[in-house]
């Protein structure tokens, strides 16, 4: 692989040490934010090997946070990992919005943006690339394309993409394997001197991991390392060495009936993992409106999950 020409920010994430970390965003009993407490778990999050730190994004709960609060969620991140992987903030709504909170997040040190879909329009192409083109223009920060919902690419818009020296890579979070290859065939064939990066971002990316990974996506976010990073390491660890056993297993065991929980409710990809974190002794508070709580029996159902999780890692890649 040749050297990434975005600088040391592409170079960091390349490195597959870890899961990348999208930590919540904790509240006190108040609703107010608690940077106390969001310091400690994105100090614990690094210190159980996080590749990098993801803050204010989907699992952050980006859409509930004023400017002013997501200023300082990202600087808190910041200074909680102490530099030790790099720090990715969100960036949405319109272009104007965006740009703001590109400019926020470069104020509060961050080294990187995952840049959210446009706020409710359907664009077609030629406005999606003027969109993401002027926000990674804002600022000196490198920029994380994210696909889903109404922020849908073609091949062709990707190639325009990643001709963009600002623009790192794309996260996907839509799960179309022909379309995602396409893209990935189109940026080698189209720009062969960008190393662009690739993330799997669907809702618990472990499911779908073995199949990202046979079209070369091994990067993916993971919801379960923020309250489970023994069981998300023991799997970020066997799908990178082929251990298929190991993987099976999880998936099986703990990924699978995990998703199909995650489905019982509307937000449970953010709300049942913010669950998971308090079941774990970090009170990071609940959701903000418009999202809810699960229910008591999900969360029961959920604990259970956790340590049948953790039951299968006894002799996992023995």
């Amino acid at each position: 692989m040749t050297t990434p020409p975005f600088g040391p920010l592409a170079a960091r994430l390349t490195v597959p040490s870890g899961p990348l970390f999208f930590p919540v965003t904790a509240y006190g009993p108040d609703g107010a934010l608690d940077l106390d407490t969001y310091r400690t778990h994105v100090r614990r999050g690094v210190e159980a090997g996080a590749a990098a730190v993801f803050a204010c994004c989907g699992t952050g709960e980006f859409h509930a946070l004023a400017p002013e609060e997501f200023e300082a969620c990202v600087a808190a991140a910041v200074e909680a990992a102490e530099g030790r992987v790099p720090v990715i903030a969100g960036a949405g709504y319109g272009t104007a919005l965006a740009v703001q909170y590109a400019r926020a997040a470069e104020r509060a040190g961050a080294d990187g943006l995952l840049a959210m879909p446009p706020y409710l329009v359907v664009a077609g192409q030629e406005g999606l690339l003027r969109h993401y083109t002027q926000l990674a223009e804002a600022t000196s920060l490198s920029v994380i394309v994210y696909q889903r919902d109404n922020a849908v690419f073609t091949p062709e818009t990707v190639v325009a993409l990643a001709r963009h020296p600002k623009v790192l890579g794309l996260k996907d979070g839509l799960g179309d394997l022909d379309l995602m290859q396409r893209i990935v065939s189109a940026v080698r064939a189209e720009v062969p001197e960008a190393d662009f990066l690739y993330f799997n971002g669907l809702p618990t990316a472990e499911l779908t991991g073995l199949a990202y990974r046979g079209i070369g996506i091994t990067l993916y976010s993971s919801a379960v390392f923020c309250f489970a990073p023994d069981i998300a390491q023991a799997f970020h660890k066997a799908l990178n060495t082929g251990d298929d056993a190991t993987v099976n297993k999880l998936l099986d065991g703990f990924y699978r009936p995990l998703v199909e929980l995650r489905n019982q409710g509307k937000g449970y990809a953010v709300s049942l993992v913010k669950a998971g974190v308090r079941l774990r002794g970090l009170d990071v508070g609940e959701v903000r409106p418009p999202l809810q709580e699960p229910t008591g029996e999900h969360i029961k159902q959920l604990t259970e999950l956790i340590e049948r999780g953790q039951a299968l890692l006894e002799g996992a890649g023995e």
